[in-house]
């Protein structure tokens, strides 16, 4: 086990997983706040339109981009494909809490800074990141986890790293000692993260944006950067929607003149659709007691218990799946290979942010109408069910789009541990990508497109609410 760690080509591939990480995590921040920035602060023209755009590379998997990039594009693999196609794919998840962020500050502090002479540029950069940095860092550490934790992306990309080595080594050999080994040093690399995005959350927490926001902040001018700005954001969306979305029109064309198996293709959306509901209704389904007692019965045990649930947090999917194959072979026969051991993966990765959703929720719920109904002869059950869930319902909805979500693109799980003879769209593409069979892939990944994007649709329309909700609330 030692001569393992100690390998030459450990200490490679440790260097090259930090490396697109560090990478991705910088453009993806850097596309994340400017794309919020314009959308929230500025006079950007169709600022609710661009909104939603600037959130839609949310829906598409980093391996069903990677395809589209690669299948247009051979010679982009590698270390920059992988950092073009994980920046793309990532940067919604510092965009979206930044802008939520930048939406409820109080513009009292910039305001102070404007009339003290400061310019727009340096008032955002002195005063408003400082006001949104908790949602940046925070936003940061989570990409910085998705990229550690991807296969199908780096692995379309032919970029080796933890995650790809890893699947290569347990499909390669009977002995499945170096997987085993390398996931470990993959799982304390994603602890240390983890970690860091705990501390940070408590710190956002204690310190956080708690204004009483009682106007809409003032809209900057962009004046003669207006084009620049419009052209910065249209770039974006173009390399990490437009190319997309053209390649698999060209691919799923070739795919359909050249027929397709259609009866397949229905069947494999329907396997993906059906075992993302099992994994979001599993989820939330454990996620609500674990949340309400988060948010009201705060303890050792409760923390403990919370924490608990976090672990899926820092475990990357293919970890999870090896782990899983290794309890369904000693342990789980029965049900090795079959819808219940999938959907236990898919519990496992998505509880986390379920769990997030729930008590979040729930915690923005006054107290004091619980303590109503049961000075009413309520008990705790029926408090619950009429009173907590009813408030924290839609912010439970978005909970629940997100894991569906990240459930329908979720690919080294699917990959091990499906039913024996079934196929989602996820695994179709994979096997057809590759081979190399890109127009037969097409269709697979457009289908699969198509599905995500109600979710996030869900999404954004929910948190939409909240936010306005929340405005109301503190007015």
């Amino acid at each position: 086990m030692l001569d393992i760690v100690l390998r030459e080509r450990t200490a490679e591939l440790l260097g090259r997983s930090l490396l697109l990480t560090a990478l991705v995590t910088l453009a993806a921040t850097v596309a994340g706040v400017g794309a919020a920035t314009l959308v929230a602060r500025t006079d950007l023209p169709w600022p609710g339109v661009w909104g939603v755009l600037a959130a839609l590379p949310l829906a598409v998997p980093s391996y069903v981009a990677a395809f589209t990039w690669i299948s247009a594009v051979p010679a982009l693999d590698g270390l920059g494909g992988a950092v073009l196609v994980l920046s793309t794919c990532t940067y919604p998840y510092v965009y979206l809490p930044v802008l939520a962020a930048l939406r409820r500050t109080d513009p009292a502090g910039e305001e102070v800074a404007r009339s003290l002479g400061r310019g727009p540029l340096r008032t955002w950069w002195s005063v408003t990141l400082r006001q949104v940095r908790p949602a940046i860092a925070a936003g940061a550490l989570l990409v910085a986890l998705y990229t550690l934790s991807d296969f199908g992306g780096v692995s379309v990309m032919r970029y080796d790293v933890f995650t790809r080595v890893i699947y290569t080594s347990y499909r390669a050999s009977f002995d499945r000692t170096p997987a085993a080994v390398l996931a470990i040093l993959l799982v304390l690399l994603t602890v240390l993260i983890a970690v860091g995005e705990a501390r940070t959350r408590e710190r956002a927490e204690q310190a956080g944006v708690t204004a009483v926001v009682s106007r809409t902040p003032t809209s900057w001018p962009l004046q003669r950067w207006r084009a620049p700005a419009v052209a910065a954001l249209g770039l974006l969306l173009i390399t990490a929607l437009g190319v997309p979305v053209a390649s698999l029109g060209y691919w799923a064309a070739s795919g359909l003149s050249a027929g397709i198996a259609l009866p397949h293709l229905l069947a494999s959306a329907g396997a993906t659709l059906w075992f993302s509901l099992l994994g979001g209704l599993a989820g939330v389904a454990l996620a609500i007691p674990v949340g309400i007692l988060a948010a009201r019965h705060r303890g050792r045990l409760v923390t403990v218990i919370e924490q608990a649930t976090w672990a899926g947090h820092a475990l990357p999917g293919i970890v999870v799946a090896l782990s899983l194959v290794f309890v369904g072979i000693r342990v789980a026969q029965p049900i090795y290979q079959r819808t219940p051991l999938l959907v236990i993966a898919y519990v496992v990765l998505v509880l986390p942010a379920a769990v997030a959703s729930v008590r979040a929720n729930v915690a923005m719920s006054s107290p004091q109408t619980e303590d109503v109904a049961r000075s009413l002869g309520c008990t705790p059950t029926d408090v619950a069910r009429r009173v907590t869930l009813p408030l924290a319902a839609p912010g439970i909805a978005a909970g629940f789009a997100l894991v569906v979500l990240t459930c329908m693109k979720e690919l080294p799980a699917t990959l091990l541990l499906r039913p024996t003879g079934v196929d989602t769209l996820a695994t179709s593409l994979w096997t057809h990508t590759g081979a190399g069979a890109y127009a037969a892939a097409a269709p697979y990944a457009a289908a699969l497109v198509l599905l995500a994007v109600l979710p996030t649709l869900w999404l954004l329309a929910t948190a939409g609410r909240l936010t306005v909700g929340q405005s109301r609330a503190k007015r």
